[in-house]
C-alpha cells in the first residue's frame, strides 16, 4: 500500500489550491495537536465544573435570577447607574426598537423585592420575569439528562451500525471530543449554558456524528485504495461542513448585528463545534481508521 497520500483535488474536483495528506506524518504525530487541544479543553471544563457545578458557566435559565425587558430612551450607562448595587449582568439592546434586556443574578427575596420596586418606580411598563434558583436547578438537571441520553443514543446507533469496536469507538470518541472542546470554547468566549445553547449542543451531536459516519462508511464499505477512499470522503465531507458553516456564520453575523442574543449564542456554539469537528474528523478519526485498516491488511 502506498505510503503517500497527496490528493491534488484539482485532478478530479477542480480545487487545485488544496491537498489532503494524512500520511505525511505518523499516526501519533498526526493526532498530537488534536489531543493537546483536547487535554487543554478537559482542564478548562474541569475547572469550570469545580467552580460552578456545570461544564459551562450557567446562565440565568439554570442558576436563577431576574430578567427585565424595558423600553426607554435612557442609554446603557444611565441604566447601569440606576441599578447600581444590584447584580446586573451585561446589558443587551435591540437597536431597532430601543428595547433593553437586563439580567440580574439570583438575589435574596428582600433584595429582589427592592429591585422590583425600583423597576416600577422608573420603568412601570417593564416586563419582569423571575426564575427561582430551585427551578433553575431542576432545568439544569433536565438539560444534562437530555445531553447524556442523546449521546448514549447516538453511541448505541453507531455501534449497531458498524458492529466493529475500533471504528465505532472512533466515531463516538470524536463526538465526545467535539463536545468537550465546544464547552471549553464557550467558557473562553463567555457564552453561558442556557436552554438555547443546550439545544445547540444537541444539534452539534448530530452534526459531529454525520461527518464521522460519512468517513467511516467510505473507508470500511467501499472498495479501492485507502488513500483514494479517504480523499473522496474528505472532498464530500468538507463541502458538506463548509456549507453548514457558511449558513451558521450568516446567522451569527445577522444576529450579532441585530443583537439577537439567543440566535447569536446558538450560532456561536455551532461555529465552535463545527470548526473542531473538521479537525477531529479529518485528522483524529481518519488517523484511527488508517491505523485500523493498515493493521488488518498487515
Amino acid at each position: 500500500m502506498s505510503k503517500s497520500l497527496m490528493y491534488p483535488v484539482s485532478s478530479s474536483y477542480g480545487m487545485s489550491w488544496f491537498s489532503y495528506d494524512i500520511n505525511k506524518y505518523t499516526n501519533l504525530k498526526t493526532v498530537a495537536i488534536p489531543m493537546a487541544i483536547f487535554a487543554l479543553s478537559l482542564l478548562i471544563v474541569g475547572m469550570t465544573w469545580a467552580s460552578t457545578g456545570l461544564p459551562v458557566k450557567p446562565g440565568i435559565d439554570f442558576k436563577g435570577g431576574t430578567a427585565v425587558t424595558l423600553s426607554t430612551t435612557d442609554n446603557e450607562d444611565a441604566i447601569r447607574a440606576y441599578f447600581a448595587g444590584f447584580p446586573l449582568e451585561p446589558i443587551t439592546k435591540d437597536v431597532s426598537s430601543r428595547l433593553y434586556l437586563l439580567k440580574f443574578t439570583a438575589m435574596s427575596a428582600d433584595q429582589n423585592q427592592q429591585l422590583v420596586e425600583k423597576i416600577n418606580a422608573r420603568y412601570p411598563d417593564a416586563n419582569v420575569d423571575y426564575i427561582d434558583s430551585t427551578f433553575g436547578a431542576t432545568l439544569q438537571g433536565q438539560a444534562l439528562i437530555a445531553l447524556l441520553f442523546s449521546f448514549i443514543g447516538m453511541a448505541l446507533v453507531v455501534f449497531i451500525a458498524f458492529r466493529t469496536f475500533v471504528p465505532s469507538f472512533a466515531v463516538v470518541s470524536c463526538a465526545f471530543i467535539d463536545m468537550v472542546g465546544t464547552a471549553a470554547g464557550m467558557t473562553l468566549v463567555g457564552i453561558p449554558l442556557t436552554l438555547p445553547t443546550t439545544a445547540a449542543l444537541l444539534m452539534l451531536i448530530g452534526y459531529s456524528v454525520d461527518s464521522d459516519i460519512l468517513l467511516t462508511m467510505r473507508v470500511l464499505k467501499r472498495q479501492g485504495k485507502l488513500e483514494d477512499k479517504l480523499a473522496g470522503a474528505f472532498h464530500t465531507g468538507i463541502i458538506m461542513t463548509s456549507t453548514t458553516l457558511a449558513a451558521v456564520l450568516s446567522i451569527w453575523v445577522v444576529s450579532a448585528l441585530g443583537q439577537i442574543e439567543i440566535l447569536r449564542d446558538m450560532a456561536a456554539v455551532l461555529l465552535i463545534g463545527l470548526l473542531l469537528d473538521i479537525m477531529n474528523t479529518w485528522i483524529t478519526n481518519a488517523s484511527i481508521l488508517k491505523w485500523y485498516v493498515e493493521g488488518k491488511v498487515s
